[in-house]
């Protein structure tokens, strides 16, 4: 099951695909969400999750105070679960927060001006192909804020992500069989 965790929608049960996704665990959101507020990056970001599957992610930093999220996810089926999850989190927060569903591919996603995020889960397959994520990384570097978070989930035996010159690794954190890396602007 998995579930918002904290915040002013917490506890609320998300749905889930019953297939192509890989939800983030109780344990790494828990452990992920106290690092971002202990860092006080989550209190009125603009956020954005790529490869959303369920919206877990995008959706947890809202119910723990973002002002918006956009949650990106291709596949049909994802798409529309996220959107029902969208709107369960949206009773809970009320008008204090915007978010918005967007069907389409990252790299579509990001082709046109976006942001500027403060905040950004990808959460990709782990069968995506390194060169695709490293292209989708270029593709979001020009719509971040200045001081902001790049959160990169993989399995814990994928290669470190390969960074276009304007991104560069911050640290990384193992959880079993999933590795957390965070990337911020380097100039």
């Amino acid at each position: 099951m998995t579930r918002i965790i904290s915040g002013r929608a917490g506890s609320i049960t998300l749905d889930v695909p019953d297939a192509g996704t890989r939800p983030t665990s109780d344990r790494v959101r828990e452990s992920l969400f106290g690092a971002l507020e202990s860092a006080d990056a989550l209190r009125g970001a603009a956020v954005l999750d790529l490869y959303a599957g369920s919206g877990a992610l995008g959706l947890e930093a809202v119910s723990r105070g973002a002002t918006s999220a956009d949650l990106v996810e291709k596949s049909p089926r994802a798409a529309a679960i996220v959107q029902r999850n969208a709107a369960k989190v949206t009773r809970s927060v009320g008008s204090d927060a915007e978010i918005r569903v967007h069907r389409t591919p990252v790299s579509v996603f990001l082709g046109g001006p976006r942001g500027p995020y403060d905040l950004v889960f990808l959460d990709p397959p782990y069968d995506l192909d390194e060169h695709e994520l490293t292209h989708a990384l270029a593709l979001l570097a020009p719509s971040l804020a200045p001081g902001a978070t790049v959160l990169v989930e993989r399995a814990a035996r994928s290669p470190k992500p390969v960074l276009p010159d304007a991104l560069a690794h911050s640290r990384d954190r193992k959880y079993g069989d999933t590795m957390l890396w965070w990337v911020r602007l380097s100039r």
